[in-house]
């Protein structure tokens, strides 16, 4: 387990390096720009610039600000996030498994709500009218968009019949304790359980994951506070939302939370709907590419297989993540919460109720 837990830190860390650096060529490159290019080949130093400028920046702290709790807020909203990695199965087997909490779903919800009381004690703290309004804004977005995420995770516990994380993604592969058929129809009598690949993943075992990933995603990126949910950091109209007062490394570990945010929400995704830490590769006749990219189970090699095919899940979906910010326009706050409570809620209650009866009829 404290293998595992280093490896979160490190990838936490290095998330936000590889993050930045990726979003400003993504975002580049769908504007037809170049992006960081002078300091280092292709600009690969710039973030080492960024770093060292806001390491020397003067930490300013408002003097009709609550000293303590301003200091205190970036350093909650962080250990919230990181705390979040602590149930994370990374690979198969014992050597980074992570806590293997048996509420290992319940415990991660819980964990990183506490950013929001993080996000309301900075905006407030600051003595700041824009940072409060801000907080405010982000509160009561993260609050809203909790509810379908929170449904759209249940649908897959409901199926899974576990909350341990481990267990749902042993469950989407060749090492599936479990059968698993054909498009999770059990009369069609295809058994797919030794196939492997991606047709043992949760949107294809149960065909409507697919919908529930996908509102899974769209609430997730509210979390976040991505695009198009960026609203409570609208520069246009909050100068830089409950963030504002911020300066040097106190700002930059804000960022360095939303980067840890984005990553830990990719992979909870991949572990609840596209198969963890699995091959994606099928295994076809006697070509064996599910075998033969998944290592043996318990394995130093099983372990490493898993950790590439969770990471490389996880990335693609943070890739997601940049090219949908820059792609659509901001939402007004009547249409984010308009999407939460009429589109996105009713149809993961609908959601529930369908993963209900699929337990019962087809499993």
């Amino acid at each position: 387990m404290f293998v595992a837990l280093l490896i979160c830190l490190s990838l936490v860390l290095a998330n936000v390096v590889i993050g930045v650096y990726t979003e400003r060529k993504v975002s580049a490159f769908m504007q037809d720009r170049l992006g960081p290019m002078v300091v280092g080949k292709y600009g690969s130093l710039q973030l080492i610039a960024d770093l060292v400028k806001l390491l020397l920046k003067e930490d300013i702290v408002p003097k009709l600000a609550d000293k303590w709790l301003f200091l205190a807020a970036p350093c909650m909203i962080f250990v919230a996030i990181f705390a979040g990695f602590a149930v994370i199965p990374l690979g198969p087997g014992e050597y980074l498994q992570g806590s293997q909490a048996q509420i290992g779903v319940f415990y991660l919800l819980a964990i990183v709500s506490i950013d929001i009381i993080g996000v309301l004690i900075a905006g407030w703290s600051s003595n700041n009218k824009y940072s409060l309004l801000g907080a405010m804004r982000s509160v009561a977005q993260i609050v809203s968009y909790e509810i379908p995420l929170g449904l759209s995770v249940l649908c897959v516990v409901m199926v899974s019949q576990t909350l341990n994380l481990q267990e749902i993604s042993t469950q989407q592969g060749i090492f599936s304790g479990h059968d698993n058929y054909l498009f999770g129809i059990k009369s069609l009598g295809i058994d797919v359980t030794q196939v492997g690949g991606f047709l043992t993943w949760n949107i294809f075992r149960v065909p409507f994951f697919l919908g529930v990933f996908i509102i899974f995603f769209i609430a997730s990126l509210a979390e976040c506070n991505r695009a198009p949910f960026d609203l409570p950091e609208a520069e246009s109209e909050l100068v830089g939302g409950f963030h504002t007062e911020y300066s040097g490394m106190r700002w930059a570990l804000i960022f360095l939370s939303e980067y840890g945010m984005m990553l830990l929400v990719s992979v909870l995704a991949v572990i609840l709907f596209l198969g963890g830490w699995n091959s994606p590769f099928p295994n076809v006749g006697s070509v064996k590419l599910a075998n033969w990219t998944s290592g043996e189970p318990g394995s130093w090699s099983g372990a490493i297989w898993g950790f590439v095919w969770l990471l490389a899940k996880a990335y693609m979906l943070i890739f997601v993540q940049m090219w949908v910010r820059w792609t659509f326009p901001r939402l007004r706050v009547d249409q984010l919460m308009y999407l939460t409570w009429k589109v996105l809620t009713p149809f993961s209650i609908l959601a529930v109720f369908l993963s209900a009866i699929w337990r019962m009829l087809m499993i």
